[in-house]
Parts: structure tokens; C-alpha cells; sequence
């Protein structure tokens, strides 16, 4: 049966498993005991491939982010604005195709607390920021619209997951489900490939919470105003 198991099991397959588990249950439900059940084999046989339930959470959010800036509509990205547009609906269709699953891409990556969800990693903010710089905004424009940007689509995107019924709050119940430390992801990438970032990261992890907050209302207000005298 063992054999028969590594044959059947591999890292790719079980998080696809997860993922198709948490659409039906939501992400709160998974266990490893779960999911092994739905694979029709022991939980110790995951262990083999990730290291615990919160390192297998970490997957599922790396495999639904992968590849996103190729998955973008090339014919809208002439412009930021259309990069923009393109970067939004991208994202939002992981929220619409798996809205349980989504509030786990609305955390904070635990081995690189500074990247802002859910843009979750070094690659997602390089090529948004590099994009932004290349054309023509300054390194300040570039990190507000960063701050910016990834606050909308988490106010909108969570609401959007709210309405359909799913547990927008923490995800991730302590377990003790095996060795669960996390293999490092971002916190071990070298950012020599990401030179932007590398060239933003003070700005990109300053805590501005209240200036931004400030910022949107009074931009919803100038919205709600013109709205008013139209």
C-alpha cells in the first residue's frame, strides 16, 4: 500500500486536492487528516511532501499567485492604467473561482511579513512596481500606488468573499498536525533578481496605516460629492 501511495501522491496533486477541498468546506475545515481521507491515504503520506498544514496553506496561496503578470491581458498593459485594470481582474477572478480559499491570499506572508496582501510575493510586487517605474512614476508615486492598490483590492475582494457566506477571519487554527515550519519561500529569495524591490523595501515596509486610511475617506468623499453635483 505504501508504494502504491508514493505512485498515487505528489506535492502538485495534494495541493490541488487541498484547494478543491477548501472550495467545498472552506478553508478552516482543512486538516491534513482531511485531506488524507479524500486522497484515500494516511495523513503521514502528505508529510512527505509538505511539512505541516500551515506550510500545505502556503502552497495553495503560491500556486493560485503563479504566474499572474503572464496570465495578464497584454493588450490592456500598454498603459498603467490598463496594467492596472488587467493586475485587478486577474487577481479578482482567484477571488470569484475560489472565494473560500481567497482570505488565505489576504494574509500576510509569515516568512516576509513586509510584502502587503495579496500581492504575496517578491515576484507579484516586483512586476508591479518595476511596470509603475517604468512608466514614469517617481519611487514615492510608485509605493503609494502600491499601498494603495493592494488596499483596494483587499476591501473589495474580502467583501466580495463576505457576501458569499465565507469566514473572512483568520484562517489558520494552531494544529498540531506534525512539523509545520515553513521552507522559507520569499524569506530565502535573493532580491538581486528583484532590483526594484530591493531598491523600495524601506519604503514599501514603512507602516503608513493612518495616512492611507485618511486618504481613502477623503477620496470617498470627494467620489460621494461628485456624485451629488452631477
Amino acid at each position: 500500500m505504501e508504494g502504491a501511495e508514493r505512485r498515487r501522491l505528489g506535492r502538485e496533486q495534494i495541493v490541488q486536492a487541498a484547494i478543491t477541498y477548501m472550495d467545498a468546506h472552506g478553508a478552516q475545515a482543512l486538516t491534513m487528516r482531511k485531506l488524507g481521507a479524500e486522497l484515500g491515504v494516511e495523513a503521514m503520506s502528505i508529510y512527505r511532501y509538505v511539512p505541516g498544514r500551515e506550510a500545505l496553506l502556503e502552497a495553495v496561496v503560491s500556486h493560485l499567485l503563479e504566474g499572474l503578470p503572464q496570465r495578464l491581458d497584454r493588450s490592456l498593459t500598454q498603459t498603467w492604467q490598463g496594467y492596472i485594470q488587467a493586475y485587478s481582474h486577474e487577481v479578482r477572478k482567484i477571488a470569484v473561482e475560489h472565494p473560500s480559499v481567497f482570505p488565505l491570499v489576504a494574509t500576510k506572508h509569515p516568512a516576509a511579513p513586509w510584502l502587503r496582501p495579496p500581492l504575496r510575493s517578491v515576484d507579484l510586487v516586483e512586476d508591479l512596481v518595476a511596470t509603475l517605474s517604468q512608466h514614469g512614476f517617481s519611487d514615492a508615486q510608485v509605493v503609494d500606488t502600491y499601498r494603495a492598490f493592494t488596499s483596494f483590492l483587499l476591501g473589495s475582494l474580502l467583501l466580495h468573499c463576505a457576501a458569499h457566506g465565507v469566514h473572512t477571519g483568520p484562517t489558520e487554527e494552531p494544529l498540531d498536525e506534525g512539523d509545520s515550519d515553513m521552507d522559507g519561500g520569499d524569506a530565502q529569495r535573493s532580491l538581486r533578481y528583484a532590483p526594484t524591490v530591493r531598491r523600495l523595501k524601506p519604503l514599501l515596509g514603512e507602516d503608513r496605516s493612518e495616512e492611507e486610511f485618511e486618504k481613502a475617506l477623503e477620496a470617498l468623499l470627494d467620489r460621494i460629492e461628485l456624485t451629488l453635483s452631477t
